[in-house]
C-alpha cells in the first residue's frame, strides 16, 4: 500500500491501487485491524477517484459550454 496521500495520486495510481485493496480484502487471510485499515484506505481512494472524474466531468462540460452557440 502506498504512503501518498489519495488526493496526491494520478486518478489511474488511485484506481490501481483501489483494485490492489479489494483483491487483498477479497482474498481475506487478514486481521480485523489490517482489513479495517485497508478499507479505510479503500474508502479514501475511492474518493479521489471520484473526485478526478467529477473534475473531468466539469472540463467537459466546460469546454462544451465555451463552444455552444449563445441565444444573445
Amino acid at each position: 500500500m502506498s504512503e501518498t496521500a489519495p488526493q496526491d495520486l494520478s486518478y489511474e495510481e488511485a484506481r490501481e491501487e483501489l483494485i490492489e485493496v479489494v483483491r487483498t480484502l477479497e482474498q481475506g487471510g487478514t486481521t480485523l485491524e489490517e482489513s479495517l485499515a485497508l478499507w479505510e484506505r479503500g474508502e479514501a481512494l475511492a474518493t479521489a477517484c471520484q473526485a478526478w472524474l467529477n473534475g473531468a466531468r466539469q472540463r467537459l462540460d466546460d469546454a462544451i459550454a465555451k463552444d455552444a452557440p449563445s441565444d444573445d
